[in-house]
């Protein structure tokens, strides 16, 4: 065995593992490798696109993070109650799952602003809820005034949402983001938080180039708060963040789905293509393909390091 890898033999264990013991609402129907998609990928897609395209290439899950346009994900016709049971047939008819309901609400904010940040936290855990999901994602976003202070003030806003969601069988989680991809800071808030309903998204992206933390650091601190993670990749020239297909750039990908496998994690690993922020990046008919066909090279070969 090397020192950076695991026996073929044991990751097939560990990967059975890791089936088994997924929640039944992550577990795709016919056990398809645990990879997904953020729908930020594809914010011109409608509905039915995103989902056949999920079945035909392999994919588990979607990440719902907008829908044809629009950010604010309760609001949108195929989750009102008239119609959100048929969403969910067409959901289970192709054997996928929703793996998180992805909010926009922020932590920092303090005050009425704060109140409206909470209130609408607890609408997308609603609506997480009701599509049997099991997460919903928050950003801490901005450090506001003396460090102690914020992180507390963040602390509590996230253990406030955790006894919201908890009962709902929602857990929320704090995604690796803005002022917050440093692994310190992150186990600080969330330590905090001191709730079994509140967890980790690890922006693998974010905490290395932004927090520029090797993710064998990240994932040895945050590893146990680790739920759900974005995965994608870049090219880092001139100070510049220029997103490429997987594989292509100087994150490394493999390193962090290696150690992801290493510690047995049992979530999905999620490609967010940010073609909603960055619409000169490739399209997302290129790009999630291409996802899936990489990191399922990447799952196997996290089982194919030889003996020494």
């Amino acid at each position: 065995m090397t020192a950076t890898g695991i026996s073929r033999r044991d990751f097939l264990q560990r990967l059975t593992a890791m089936m088994a013991a997924l929640p039944v609402a992550l577990h795709a129907a016919d056990d398809r490798l645990p990879i997904g998609f953020s729908t930020l990928g594809c914010p011109s897609w409608d509905w039915m696109k995103v989902l056949d395209f999920a079945q035909q290439n392999g994919f588990a899950t979607v990440e719902l993070r907008g829908l044809a346009g629009t950010m604010d994900l309760p609001s949108r016709p195929e989750f009102a109650d008239s119609q959100i049971e048929q969403s969910k047939k067409e959901i289970a008819a192709r054997g996928l799952r929703i793996s998180c309901v992805s909010s926009s609400a922020n932590m920092h904010d303090t005050g009425p602003e704060h109140e409206k940040q909470l209130a609408d936290a607890r609408r997308f855990i609603d609506l997480a809820s009701r599509l049997g999901a099991p997460y919903v994602r928050v950003f801490g976003n901005k450090l506001v005034g003396p460090q102690a202070a914020a992180v507390g003030h963040i602390a509590g806003s996230l253990r406030e949402l955790g006894s919201y969601a908890g009962p709902k069988n929602v857990t929320v989680i704090l995604e690796s983001h803005g002022d917050f991809t440093t692994s310190i800071v992150l186990r600080e808030i969330l330590e905090k938080a001191a709730s079994p309903s509140v967890a980790l998204l690890w922006d693998a992206h974010n905490t290395f180039v932004e927090g520029k933390e090797d993710p064998e650091v990240t994932v040895r601190q945050l590893g146990k708060y680790i739920r759900h993670t974005h995965l994608k990749d870049a090219r880092l020239a001139g100070g510049q963040d220029n997103y490429v297909l997987t594989g292509r750039g100087d994150v490394p990908v493999k390193r962090q789905v290696e150690l992801l496998a290493g510690i047995a994690y049992t979530g999905y690993y999620s490609f967010e293509w940010e073609k909603a922020w960055h619409p000169e990046i490739e399209e997302p008919e290129i790009a999630i393909a291409d996802y899936a066909k990489v990191i399922t090279q990447y799952l196997s070969a996290a089982g194919k390091s030889k003996h020494v």
